[in-house]
């Protein structure tokens, strides 16, 4: 293009950044609410992204896998990225007046309600995890030319978890992925930890591997311009543009100042504003570059997976049987792709690794990026299993508790849960996690007790559409199941029973095991009593969990969990109003090292305790 050229396009530019900003300020005054100021200061990087010829999109085929993918991971910068596409023409000036009303596509942050959202962001510091699962997705799966783009804010680099997605991006090499910082200099309450001091974001990106374009004017087409060009050339390593700009462009009244942050424009003062923007073209629209019409190759699913090979009475850890399970269902879904935190060789997920490396991802001791970055994947349609120790995904519950509003098909495995991990104490014990997973809306957790019900309930997983968290332990536990028994979200398993039972204990996972020897010693004292492994905790089967508290009419929970927001209450509230005796039984006191056994015993979970539960209730 010659410069006649040139300079026609950025005049082009100006007359659709001019229209966002009128949209911006716009749509936030009729809200009452929103962040407009967050949104103007990133307009020109914005708009001369998506129309400056740098950025390929099918505008009628969101879905298109060779579209170039743009999260917001400042994502309270929503007005800038619904005004972004009302001006590719995805959106009416009428619909973009709907922001943040009842009902509206268009939230305070951006949900996949709206169909060019690629994921849900708002918390600040995840969306280049989700950019990094994204670009590894392009380069290394679906092998496709898609280029990954995020916006970043200067307040979210102060984020742990952005510097473990920078880390990651540069082992991998993902040269497809583009992070774009707007340094306005402002936070939410004043001064960033940099302010504009660029040099800063560049010494630190450039130290982790990255490739670094400074823009002093982040309001010039021409430097952005030049930059998006340097960045989309040929090259080995992900690109960071760091571009300085002022918070409030275009509004001289509140332009970089502090005070200003999620405030909208009202009355008098929005009419001022407008009124500066001058001539307002409403009819501006930015065309965007088509992509190359390219798919990726879709195995075909196998056939037959088989059926796990156990004999009745083998003690095996339900994490070994978690990896065997992997390994028998990989045929069958050709999109599934390990993540792990650097710790396979304890989950098992290294039986899969070893097997199917192509598919397989180390992210290392980095559990918030590992998650974030599983999302990307799973927004391009993979079909992530990530793994790690149960007490380590704790570390990552924003990044969890933030991906239900995507709507994922996300599998999540903590292994080397409760106190029956024994001597490696209190550190490494997950006694939180079904609480953590229980909250999540729609999710699913399933708790196998042997090996045959753990890869049973891995297929469950496997094919459930949505968040499921699985659960295993660490030491081996006997093979109490048949090869042929069935299993299925929301399921349970009667294990023991007669018409003269005097109490029920459900159990989950390793206090199964517990409540079948307890079982055994009220038999022998002339105490009949009913055992439900409750696999499914959530969502649980309260069908067979009332029959039998009406039938016996005492009940105790067991479980390896700290009480709150575990098993017991689960089945608490599944059973509330029912008229009959409950205990529950949990980790309540401060656990330490020492031998599985002693443990469970410390803490009254074991066969003991169960059986002075029973019969105390009785």
């Amino acid at each position: 293009m010659n410069d006649v050229g040139r300079q026609s396009k950025r005049q082009e530019l100006a007359r659709i950044a001019t229209r966002m900003r009128w949209l911006i300020l716009n749509a936030t005054g009729r809200a009452g609410s929103g962040h407009p100021t967050s949104s103007l200061s990133a307009v020109e990087l914005m708009s001369c992204l998506f129309f400056g010829g740098f950025f390929r999109y099918r505008l009628d085929e969101p879905g298109h896998p060779n579209n170039d993918r743009l999260i917001f991971s400042k994502g309270h910068a929503s007005p800038l990225f619904y005004a972004l596409w009302t001006a590719a023409g995805a959106l009416s000036q009428e619909e973009m007046m709907t922001y943040r009303s009842f009902g509206s596509p268009l939230e305070g942050h951006p949900s996949t309600a709206f169909p060019y959202t690629e994921a849900a962001t708002g918390s600040l510091g995840q969306g280049l995890s989700i950019g990094v699962g994204m670009a590894m997705n392009a380069k290394y799966l679906d092998r496709l030319p898609y280029r990954t783009w995020v916006l970043l804010g200067d307040s979210e680099m102060a984020e742990g978890s952005q510097w473990e997605a920078i880390e990651l991006a540069a082992h991998y090499g993902l040269d497809n992925l583009v992070g774009v910082i707007d340094v306005n200099r402002l936070g939410q309450r004043g001064e960033t930890m940099y302010g504009y001091d660029l040099d800063a974001y560049r010494r630190r990106v450039d130290a982790f591997g990255w490739r670094s374009l400074v823009v002093k004017d982040g309001h010039s087409f021409e430097e952005v311009e030049d930059a998006y060009q340097a960045a989309t050339e040929p090259g080995d390593r992900p690109v960071m543009v760091i571009a300085h700009t002022v918070k409030g462009k275009g509004v001289p009244a509140v332009e970089d100042k502090n005070g200003y942050h999620g405030k909208a424009l009202e009355g008098e003062d929005l009419e001022k504003a407008l009124a500066g923007l001058g001539e307002v073209d409403h009819q501006a629209r930015g065309v965007m570059l088509e992509p190359e019409d390219r798919h990726p190759e879709r195995p075909a699913p196998g056939g037959d997976v088989g059926a796990p090979e156990y004999q009745l009475g083998d003690k095996v850890a339900t994490r070994n049987a978690y990896g065997n399970a992997l390994l028998r269902i990989a045929g069958r879904f050709p999109s599934l792709v390990s993540l792990d935190g650097e710790v396979s060789n304890s989950t098992r997920a290294g039986f899969f690794k070893e097997a199917h490396p192509d598919r397989f991802f180390e992210m290392y001791i980095a559990e918030q990026n590992m998650v974030g970055a599983a999302l990307g994947l799973a927004m391009r349609g993979k079909l992530p299993f990530v793994s790690s120790f149960a007490a380590f995904l704790t570390r990552a519950f924003d990044q969890i508790r933030m991906s239900q509003y995507s709507e994922p098909n996300l599998k999540l495995v903590g292994s080397h849960a409760g106190v029956a991990i024994g001597e490696d104490g209190p550190s490494q014990m997950g006694l939180e996690d079904l609480a953590m997973f229980r909250s999540v809306r729609d999710g699913v957790v399933l708790y196998p007790c042997d090996a045959v019900s753990c890869e049973r309930l891995v297929e469950c997983a496997a094919s459930h559409r949505g968040i499921v968290y699985l659960r295993t332990t660490r030491g081996g536990t006997p093979v109490i199941y048949s090869t042929e028994d069935q299993f299925g979200v929301g399921g349970s398993k009667v294990l023991r029973s007669s018409g003269n039972d005097r109490a029920t204990v459900v159990a989950a996972g390793i206090t199964v095991h517990e409540a079948l020897a307890a079982q055994e010693e009220l038999q022998s004292k002339g105490i009949p009593v009913r055992v439900i492994d409750l696999y499914s905790v959530q969502p649980l089967d309260g069908e067979t969990l009332a029959a039998a508290a009406k039938e016996t009419g005492a009940l105790v929970t067991v479980e390896d969990h700290h009480a709150a927001g575990g098993l017991g209450e689960a089945v608490a509230i599944a059973l509330a109003g029912m008229t009959m005796r409950f205990r529950s039984l949990a980790v309540r006191t401060k656990p330490k090292s020492g031998k599985p056994q002693e443990l469970l015993s410390l803490e009254g979970i074991d066969r003991t305790a169960i059986v002075d539960a029973v019969r105390a209730l009785i």
